[in-house]
């Protein structure tokens, strides 16, 4: 698994506001948008428009509220009729501060919405842009999904949001068409899951269908009497909540169907009835499917008609990798890096030619400083391959394989470290302001 994050399992005791506005498409084209978006840890980062300023926020649909979570000075959005109130999710920690703005402007293309509500953190508890290594400014699902029908191509990064007025969703024989279930405007699908590694039996399993987690899909213990952790897992940081850092036991099953689509051996993350009271208020669910699982399908969202529909793409048998490191990584900020300058001449051919400044052919040598991004060790799991070797929290990464940390992006960092067993890695880090030099194999433990 690339590292996971979890966005979704929020709840709110607020029941939805129905004076909000609907969302319209305005423009010549009123019948469909398209939106190309990023797609980080196998989640999908729109740019979405507040009150005329545009923002980053994660497009979700494991949430029933548009939540803002990280607002700066220099995004100066203004807010309207604002009110002080207290959210609820996962995690073990108390209720966080909020506001609740009413009267909001949003807008994603050509599709508008002027009267819609945003509750906004006061305090950045979720840290996500660090975790993402981009600036994600918050989270948007059912507010915006109910009023389109979209279809999601993970392959080539691409939304269309179709007019529900104007568009039918077209049959498809190779696709599967599902109905949707929805509990608190977050939407279920049943699925089948094989948990016996010596019988082929399959049982019925009710799960949220949630864009906002990079995970492949999550069990709940105890909601049915085959759920439970198999024999051979480990505990693993899941993701984070509103509320903290899930924990749970990371595992594989033998199969996972959905519909006419079978999926060998996918990862399973089993968690307990500690960390998620909240989710299990809806009784009839199971778990949840995420990204990794979502991200091998077109799939289309048509909340209007409560159903959505999944085709397949070249990545449904793909296998499953997570994070065989041990290492959980974030973006710590900038460092002030030191380049060599590289001069450039031009020969009587008028052929271009690089060379260093302190090339015998230069006189003095010249440099320039940047700011490049930089990374820190978050967590280090017990017993994985970087705890054995003694890499620990708060280790500042320098160097991974020879390369220098800030030519990598975190999904980079993340790949690595997700990539196959037995692959070496080198990594350098400067602890208390020393250097120090680690080495080891990925492992695979499930």
């Amino acid at each position: 698994m690339k590292k996971v994050l979890l966005l979704s399992l929020l709840f709110f005791s607020l029941h939805n506001v129905f004076t909000q506005g609907r969302f319209q498409f305005f423009g010549k084209n009123d019948v469909k948008q398209k939106v190309k978006f990023e797609r980080i840890n196998n989640l999908i980062v729109i740019p979405l428009e507040i009150n005329g300023k545009e923002l980053s926020f994660i497009l979700d649909t494991g949430v029933n509220k548009t939540i803002l979570f990280n607002l700066t000075e220099n995004d100066s959005l203004g807010l309207n009729n604002v009110e002080k109130i207290k959210l609820q999710g996962l995690g073990d920690n108390e209720p966080v501060d909020a506001l609740l703005s009413k009267n909001n402007r949003f807008k994603i293309k050509n599709i508008v919405n002027s009267n819609e509500d945003l509750y906004v953190i006061l305090k950045d508890n979720f840290n996500m842009s660090s975790k993402m290594g981009t600036t994600i400014h918050g989270i948007i699902g059912f507010d915006l999904l109910r009023d389109v029908i979209l279809k999601v191509d993970y392959s080539n990064r691409m939304l269309t949001f179709y007019n529900p007025k104007k568009y039918k969703l077209r049959k498809c024989g190779s696709c599967e068409v599902f109905p949707l279930e929805f509990y608190r405007s977050k939407p279920y699908i049943n699925t089948y899951t094989q948990l016996d590694t010596v019988s082929d039996k399959k049982i019925k399993t009710k799960l949220l269908v949630d864009s906002g987690g990079s995970d492949a899909i999550w069990l709940f213990e105890g909601t049915h009497n085959d759920i439970k952790t198999p024999k051979k897992f480990f505990k693993d940081i899941l993701g984070e909540g509103l509320n903290g850092s899930i924990y749970g036991n990371r595992s594989r099953v033998p199969a996972f169907q959905l519909g006419k689509f079978t999926i060998p051996e996918p990862t399973v993350s089993f968690l307990d009835t500690t960390s998620t009271v909240i989710a299990r208020q809806f009784t009839k669910r199971n778990g949840s499917i995420g990204g990794n699982i979502l991200k091998r399908f077109k799939v289309w969202f048509d909340y209007p008609n409560r159903r959505m529909m999944l085709k397949k793409n070249g990545s449904l048998k793909k296998g499953f990798y997570y994070n065989m490191s041990g290492i959980v990584v974030v973006y710590s900020g900038k460092d002030l890096i030191k380049e060599e300058v590289q001069k450039t001449s031009v020969d009587s051919y008028g052929i271009e030619n690089k060379s260093s400044s302190s090339d015998v052919f230069s006189f003095v040598t010249t440099y320039k400083y940047q700011f490049k991004s930089a990374y820190k060790i978050l967590e280090i799991i017990e017993d994985s391959p970087a705890y054995k070797v003694g890499m620990e929290k708060g280790d500042l990464i320098k160097r991974i394989n020879g390369k220098p940390a800030h030519e990598y992006s975190l999904d980079d960092i993340n790949g690595i470290f997700s990539y196959k067993p037995g692959r070496r890695v080198i990594i350098d880090v400067e602890r208390d302001g020393l250097p120090l030099k680690f080495k080891f194999k990925l492992e695979k433990r499930i």
